[in-house]
């Protein structure tokens, strides 16, 4: 009895270094393999909240409910969309800090194993969030630079998996929060939360909080959360051209 333990014992021993050895060597699982849930597919703007400074372009001066500093507001104040045309720079409101408040459709796929991409419509834009860290010398343009991880949420056990994305987005064109030219820099850093919620009946929906900090700009941090429902399939795409107005 007291050998077959022995035995055991220098068989475990033997072992172990082989099963931490194929522990430590096993690849980590790719951003798709390792999603919680499915982001991918169309989807299209329910617009519930702010009608006013969505559907319709809001007038010179109104910046109601963003949180502009005097400096800003001056620059808001200013506006002029014939003059964003003339110098070809109509999708200043078309950036990462204001794209999905735009009315329109998403499409969100696969790039590769580690980069979601997602396509809007209204604009013609395209953003890639990047789970395997930022590419060097990118940025710059008006989708910024976006590094993605899925949402982890503390458990009794240690950190598990959550239901849905945080996205980080620098390294940005200056642009409008609003069409009617509320500005932010360079310098402003968006904070996003994605997040599907499936009903009952079927229907599916993602919800998008955007934090956008920017204190050349901004007293406060500016935060807005947008929905969309998913569409079957692509009907209704429509790819537009940014409009100054």
């Amino acid at each position: 009895m007291r050998t077959s333990f022995l035995q055991s014992m220098i068989l475990t021993a033997a072992f172990a270094p082989l099963v931490l050895f194929a522990q430590q060597s096993a690849p980590a699982a790719t951003a798709k393999a390792a999603a919680p849930t499915d982001l991918t597919g169309y989807w299209v703007s329910v617009v519930t909240e702010d009608w006013l400074y969505r559907m319709v372009t809001p007038k010179k001066g109104d910046y109601s409910g963003v949180p502009l500093n005097a400096a800003a507001r001056k620059v808001a104040d200013a506006w002029d969309p014939a003059k964003d045309e003339a110098a070809g720079e109509q999708c200043k409101a078309y950036g990462a800090p204001a794209i999905t408040r735009i009315p329109g459709r998403l499409h969100i796929t696969w790039q590769d194993d580690n980069t979601l991409k997602i396509e809007k419509d209204s604009g013609t834009q395209t953003r890639l969030l990047h789970f395997a860290g930022s590419p060097a010398g990118a940025g710059g343009d008006w989708q910024g630079v976006s590094t993605a991880a899925w949402d982890v949420a503390a458990g009794a056990r240690g950190p598990a998996p959550g239901n849905g994305m945080k996205v980080m987005t620098s390294k940005l064109k200056p642009g409008y929060l609003r069409k009617n030219g509320i500005p932010y820099s360079a310098n402003a850093v968006v904070t996003e939360f994605y997040d599907r919620v499936n009903e009952a009946n079927g229907d599916s929906w993602l919800v998008v909080e955007t934090i956008v900090d920017d204190p050349a700009n901004l007293t406060q941090p500016f935060t807005t959360s947008t929905h969309f429902r998913k569409q079957a399939d692509g009907a209704g795409w429509n790819p537009t051209p940014c409009t100054a107005r």
